[in-house]
């Protein structure tokens, strides 16, 4: 007889009740990218010139450089031809020269430094450089086709440079030899180096004291002496070497004929007050520049900067074109840096045929034409107004739908300024690069003014797309003083933005606490009425540390008034004043016209509870094809149903973290809704439960009124009321699940009612202990805060910390004063004040909710800045008119995983290790017919197909300033973590695809950027690339697919990076050529009459001047030579310039013509040889052909 076990059978039911066995991990998922496939590189630099200080053009070559005070260049030539050069030293550029069709430029720093930049190659190096030891440079000359470069000094003396060899001349110009003996003071800088037009061998030199000297360079002394009382800022001179014109600090020009030095031949005030009495007219603001230009079929032209009147105050930066007897003033919106006029010929000893104006302005670059009456600006090509309004956010998206750049094109084409100048962009030079990618990018900008510009950025371009302006959704009116300290100084400033290309959905937040969903449309339409859904966030600041009292509390009556139909809205709450309460931007009234584009769908706007502003936006995201928008702040987060308008769920923080079948009813201390007094007691668990579709009812309702709703397991059901259609908004309400699993799916409401009050009785205990672990967990916190604050222990990582964060929520941190200014956000991670879990990050997905599902949901993933990854589980109605009807239920599935450090981001693995997108809903224009968007909903694309090896072979990749972790969704257990750094942070990490694979890029506050693979988090890459120096670098720099980045270097200026290795190894391909090969056009004619008696042009041979042969050798301690990093052999080959390369080129062209001449008259000649054998042969042929051998 077999012994009977009770173990065995004990283990059989114990087998049968215990959950299914995990299934069993992938054990090495493929992973195809490599460390060799990553490099990175800088590829780009689009914008405007950040505080620009000189500009030089090439009249051949048809290219403009800018310099800047921080030692950068920028050459530009036509549409998407542009460059970016930079010196090592930062120190600011004074002057440039163009060795005009050379290819080479001349820089002049402020550090007494001379630099040699090479053009002929896509990325220009410097080639020679020369410091300046014992005297500062003010001012540099290089003349039209010579290699001798004068340079003035701040001792008023003129050095001369051989731009081939980089050295000095022992040919010097001293000051005391230049000017008049009996003069007893220093003339003072040399401010002005030029030579005669007519006569290369004089040279005028101008010091700033007045004088002007005109200096002959082969007898080394001075012919003429000009001086003048007023101190000189610019001389130009007449073509034809007669003439010349000085502007003067007291806003006059003086014209002086070179050969009557005592007085000036015309003296003009172009701004000043002509006295009748023929007095000297007032002096005005100087005139910084003058150029003189002449043509050959009217009058000259005489452009100059400055010189208005000092009675002009307030009057912005003017532009004086002076024709004839007309004078033009322009007026400039920033001041005036540097122009230049343009010029149909390089020579100065002919008629210049000027064409255009170039001015380089503080924060623009404009080219006026002068070819057409009223002088019309020619629109720019360039990228220049990124800062038309501060930068306050930045989002990138690289492989974007290919329909996408020509619709938002077509849309923004009619956006576009009247009134330009018809012909062509005058700075056409270089050639495009052939770039070998080919898929769209698109960048998006926020800015301070609320408006959102789309960028087309392919191929290493960046063109304007569209703009979209947010403040024609509210009313014209600012916000009130007593508003003032509500939000910072731009109540439209962009804090951050969501944008979906697939569905072109786009959700704005502003800092002024309000939310705007667009949806795209091609056809103008016009709103009544701009839908707007006002959201009160809960605060848990008061409850942290007031005591829970515990044990069943009676519900407090709410106020007798309840609003009705066209009532005044409901008392604001107490401490709260009647102006405090209302918004700082007042929703639009009236009538919009939206023209095609983006188009209002929904206003949501956060209102003031228990008088305390609502707090500003960190985190946002919504999802098309479910139409929700989430957003949270430090106070909690909401789901708002877009396509029904209403609030979905308000809920805090803290209640995330607790599943719906565990979770206690909490005394909220006051509702969402901000309709009670904040001093009244709790509320009924089931008025917290109450709909907010259900109607204009008071939240503080009685124990009967929960009779209407029903309770579901794990989920909060709502009310299919709709809210009024009067009603602007629906008031939010904290969402409180029953703490107790039912058998059943549903309730009457009689049971589900008595059960309600039944269950206050037993979860009192459970409140108390939970209520009671936060609170001490946040006063634990808080001491520890504060004893390091009193202590002084705050390091230095954790302080930049906090100044970043305090920057991210800050969208317009720049001050008046360029400083930063400190953000009211409370989303602000400070250690002066207690600091509660924000919301960081967003992901809908479908994926399993909890351990175990038997399938996928939608869901939505929650990241906190502690470390926290909260499940929210979605249950959305059928499509079609079911979804406008029935109402969205979420329901909380507690905590995912914890990582330290706040999350940054999230995304969703299948079992391969692929990508898994959000679910979407494919654009479809709201005004096509039903037919057509019947045919697009047939067409559209599944949600996130099913990862293969079963459905629950998901792995969620949680990424947080600290670590990376892979987590199984089947499982909710971590299958790879990796630490990403230990002494700093990351501030940006991006789930990206590269090279046909997924990665997870960071961005960390020491300038390193890391790659890891997924999803076994191997490094890829590790790169020392860029310290965090400036905030805004934070707050912009974002990774997109395919292996690029960009991230705001200057407030005006995008910089493009890649850190992939195809696109570093095809660069030098996909840049612009600067230069192209062009021939100098012929010398002016100098006729017969000039030429027979002398009157042309005279040159000289400087070489015999200047070289060591007749000058000797410079002083060494004058200047250091720095070769430049090309080698002495290619420093010599750049040097000798395109001329030689082209004469070269030339030479060898005759000598090979030469060559296949001759070879050409041999082989003629053996052609005629072989004709005349053949008909030799041919004759002899035909003589012995019929004769006998015996013949012959």
């Amino acid at each position: 007889m077999k012994k009977f076990n009770i173990r065995k059978v004990l283990d059989g039911f114990t087998a049968a009740a215990a959950p299914p066995a995990p299934p069993r991990e992938v054990d090495a998922v493929p992973e195809s990218l490599q460390s060799e496939l990553f490099q990175l590189c800088k590829t780009v630099r689009h914008g405007f010139p950040y505080r620009p200080s000189s500009m030089a053009f090439d009249p051949v070559q048809k290219i403009l450089a800018v310099g800047t005070q921080t030692g950068s260049l920028r050459l530009f030539g036509r549409a998407g031809v542009e460059c970016y050069c930079q010196h090592e030293s930062g120190a600011a550029v004074i002057q440039l020269q163009f060795l005009v069709n050379e290819g080479a430029l001349v820089s002049a720093l402020a550090d007494d430094t001379i630099h040699l930049w090479n053009l002929r190659q896509k990325i220009p190096a410097i080639l020679h450089s020369l410091k300046f030891n014992r005297e500062r440079i003010t001012y540099c000359h290089l003349p039209f086709q010579s290699k001798w470069l004068y340079v003035g000094t701040e001792r008023g003396n003129i050095h001369i440079v051989n731009v081939e060899s980089f050295s000095l001349s022992g040919y010097v110009i001293m000051w005391n030899k230049a000017i008049e003996l009996s003069t007893k003071t220093h003339p003072g800088p040399v401010v002005h180096i030029s030579d005669n037009p007519m006569d290369e061998g004089k040279l005028l030199i101008g010091f700033e004291c007045g004088v002007v000297v005109l200096w002959d360079l082969k007898s080394k002394k001075a012919d003429c002496r000009y001086s003048y009382d007023e101190a000189i800022h610019s001389i130009a001179w007449h073509h034809e070497g007669k003439q010349f014109v000085c502007s003067h600090s007291d806003g006059t020009l003086t014209t002086w004929n070179i050969r009557t030095p005592a007085k000036p031949v015309l003296t003009v005030t172009p701004h000043g007050k002509q006295p009748k009495d023929g007095k000297k007219p007032e002096p005005c603001k100087p005139i910084l520049k003058v150029e003189y230009k002449t043509t050959r079929a009217g009058d000259p032209f005489m452009v100059l900067s400055g010189g208005l009147s000092y009675d002009t105050v307030g009057r912005r930066a003017c532009l004086t074109v002076m024709h004839g007897k007309s004078t033009t003033v322009l007026e400039m919106d920033f001041p005036i840096v540097d122009f230049l006029t343009l010029c149909e010929t390089p020579y100065p000893n002919d008629f210049q045929e000027p064409y255009a104006v170039v001015v380089l302005l503080q924060r623009d670059l404009v080219v006026i034409d002068l070819g057409q009456i009223g002088y019309p600006l020619f629109e720019s090509p360039y990228p220049l107004n990124i800062h038309e309004s501060p930068v306050t956010c930045c989002e990138y998206f690289a492989d974007c739908p290919s329909e996408l750049i020509p619709a938002l094109y077509s849309v923004g084409s009619r956006q576009k300024r009247q009134g330009y100048s018809k012909k062509e962009w005058p700075i056409s030079g270089g050639n495009w690069g052939q770039g070998t990618q080919s898929y769209p990018e698109i960048i998006i900008t926020g800015h301070a003014d609320g408006s959102v510009k789309f960028w087309d950025a392919s191929a290493l371009m960046l063109q304007v797309l569209y703009k979209l302006k947010t403040a024609k959704v509210f009313e014209k009116a600012r916000c009130k003083e007593e508003k003032a300290d509500a939000v910072d100084e731009d109540p439209l400033a962009i804090q951050t933005l969501f944008w979906c290309p697939d569905s072109r959905m786009l959700c704005v937040a502003g800092v002024s606490a309000h939310l705007i969903v667009y949806r795209f449309s091609k056809q103008e339409v016009t709103a009544d009425v701009v839908q707007l859904l006002e959201v009160r966030m809960l605060s848990e600041r008061s409850g942290v540390d007031a005591p829970d009292p515990g044990g069943d509390q009676t519900p407090t009556a709410p106020p007798p008034s309840t609003p009705q139909d066209g009532d005044a809205p409901p008392a604001p709450p107490a401490g709260c004043s009647e102006g405090a309460r209302d918004p700082v931007l007042q929703v639009r009234s009236s009538a919009l016209k939206q023209s095609p584009g983006y188009q209002v769908e929904l206003v949501i706007q956060l209102l003031w509870v228990s008088g305390e502003p609502p707090q500003q936006v960190t985190s946002l995201a919504l999802n098309s094809s479910y139409g929700l928008v989430v957003f949270g702040n430090s106070e909690g987060l909401a789901v708002v149903d877009y396509f029904q308008k209403t609030l979905i769920l308000s809920m805090s923080v803290s209640e995330l973290h607790v599943p719906a079948e565990l979770r206690s009813p909490r005394k909220s201390q006051h509702p969402s809704g901000a309709l009670c007094d904040s001093n009244e007691g709790t509320n009924n668990l089931d008025d917290r439960c109450k709909s907010p579709t259900s109607g204009p009812t008071s939240p503080c309702n009685s124990d009967d009124e929960p009779k209407q709703k029903f309770i579901e397991k794990g989920t909060v059901c709502f009310s299919d009321q709709s809210p009024p259609p009067h009603r602007k908004a629906s008031k939010a309400f904290i969402l409180k699940p029953l703490p107790v699993k039912f058998k059943s799916r549903r309730f009457s409401k009689t049971v589900a009612n008595d059960f309600a009050k039944f269950s206050r009785r037993i979860s009192s205990s459970n409140e108390q202990k939970l209520d009671h672990e936060l609170r001490s967990k946040a006063r634990l916190a808080s001491r520890r805060c504060c004893y390091s604050v009193k202590a002084g222990k705050r390091d230095p990582q954790r302080r930049l910390k906090e100044d970043v964060c305090r920057t991210l929520s800050d969208p317009n941190p720049y001050a008046k004063d360029g400083s930063f200014s400190r953000s009211r956000s409370s989303s602000v991670t400070s250690i002066d004040r207690e600091s509660p879990e924000v919301l960081s990050s967003f992901h809908f997905c479908e994926t399993l909710p909890r351990k175990w599902d038997g399938g996928l949901s939608p869901c939505l993933m929650v990241g906190a800045s502690q470390g926290s990854v909260m499940m929210l589980s979605l249950t959305l109605p059928p499509a079609g008119d079911q979804r406008l009807l029935q109402p969205v239920s979420l329901a909380c599935c507690g905590s995912l995983n914890r990582l330290r450090g706040g999350i940054l981001t999230m995304a969703l693995l299948d079992s391969t290790g692929a990508l898994l997108p959000p679910p979407f809903e494919p654009w479809c224009d709201p005004s096509a017919s039903d037919e057509e968007k019947e045919k697009l909903r047939r067409r559209r694309p599944a949600s996130p197909p099913a990862p293969q090896g079963g459905q629950d072979a998901q792995f969620a990749v949680l990424c947080s300033d600290k670590q990376v972790k892979v987590v199984s969704m089947a499982t909710q257990s971590c299958v790879h973590k990796h630490s990403i750094t230990e002494a700093s942070f990351v501030l940006r990490a991006d789930v990206v695809h590269v090279a046909g694979a997924s990665c997870v890029a960071c961005f960390c506050a020491n300038g390193h950027i890391m790659a890891f693979s997924l999803p076994s988090l191997r490094p890829l890459l590790d790169v020392n690339y860029l310290p965090l120096t400036d905030m805004r670098i934070a707050r912009t720099f974002c990774f997109s697919n395919q292996g690029q980045a960009l991230y705001l270097t200057s407030p005006t200026e995008i910089q493009r990076i890649s850190y992939i290795q195809e696109t570093c190894d095809n660069l030098q391909e996909m840049l612009s050529e600067l230069f192209t090969p062009v021939d100098t056009p012929e010398a002016p004619n100098r006729g017969f009459f000039k030429g027979l008696f002398g009157g042309g042009a005279q040159s000289l041979d400087r070489e015999d001047l200047f070289g060591e042969v007749a000058a000797g050798k410079a002083s060494r301690s004058l200047a250091q030579h720095i070769p430049g990093p090309g080698g002495m052999e290619g420093m010599k080959g750049a040097a000798s310039g395109v001329v030689g390369d082209l004469a070269r080129a030339r030479v060898a062209l005759d000598e090979r013509g030469q060559k296949l001449g001759e070879l050409e008259e041999r082989t003629a000649a053996m052609m005629s040889s072989a004709e005349s054998f053949s008909k030799h042969a041919h004759d002899m042929m035909l003589k012995y052909k019929d004769k006998k051998w015996y013949q012959l």
